[in-house]
């Protein structure tokens, strides 16, 4: 979703570039900000909405049937894959990435901004996914749950923080040139490994589907507005006509 979002802002901006560019330079900088911007008012009204619904009934048996399903496949390999990837999506997890990041920043790509905007878009989603915690204060499941937890339900901070940080990385290696074999398989791993964290939760017995989903949701509004936010930036500092 990351993917096809970013590449169809990147085609509009483009369009309208060529398109308009020649009329007005900044024109098609606001047109392309502003249909990144629909797409997070969008994202938020998803996220309420979904809000809303979490003592429906009707999500009560979405959740039970879709919890029911994907524990029906547990077994022992799947466990220990899925107790892996949760590891990968909480803090010691994002603090090894983040190193790798920092020094494939710095080192290979000599850029540190790139270390700035990851560390803005993993801090951000944090904090807010703490704040909305709070605020919402849904329990966990009342079912078995195999590994520890500690905090409240919904959004699920697993799935929120994944979705912002992998997804800003995949974002990240779409912008890199390099090897289009090492970009693509970059990217499906980082897809793969966004979607593993999301269901591990639900395999686990720590999160409903729907704590799930909204995670997503709220890490894909992050990850869209910090990519407007940084790209706004880098206008305003490169571009003398804008």
């Amino acid at each position: 979703m990351i993917k096809i979002l970013i590449t169809f802002i990147k085609k509009i901006r483009t369009f309208l570039i060529n398109k308009l560019g020649k009329y007005n330079v900044t024109l098609p900088y606001v047109i392309a900000l502003l249909l990144a911007l629909f797409f997070v008012v969008v994202g938020i009204n998803l996220f309420i909405e979904l809000t809303e619904t979490l003592t429906t009934d009707v999500l009560a048996e979405y959740d039970t049937r879709v919890t029911d399903y994907i524990i029906s496949f547990r077994s022992s390999a799947l466990t220990n894959y899925f107790v892996f990837v949760t590891h990968v999506g909480d803090i010691y997890g994002y603090a090894t990435v983040l190193a790798i990041s920092i020094f494939l920043s710095l080192v290979i790509f000599k850029r540190k901004k790139y270390v700035v905007q990851i560390s803005v878009v993993l801090f951000l989603s944090a904090l807010s996914n703490l704040v909305l915690k709070r605020f919402i204060n849904r329990a966990r499941p009342d079912i078995e749950h195999m590994v520890s937890v500690e905090t409240l339900s919904y959004p699920s901070g697993h799935a929120m923080s994944a979705m912002a940080f992998y997804g800003f990385l995949i974002y990240l290696f779409y912008k890199f040139k390099m090897n289009r074999f090492i970009k693509s398989t970059a990217i499906f791993m980082l897809t793969l490994l966004i979607l593993s964290i999301g269901i591990s939760r639900i395999y686990l017995g720590v999160h409903f589907p729907s704590d799930i989903l909204g995670g997503f949701i709220a890490g894909a509004i992050w990850v869209v507005f910090c990519i407007v936010l940084f790209n706004l930036i880098e206008v305003f500092r490169r571009d003398p006509k804008t």
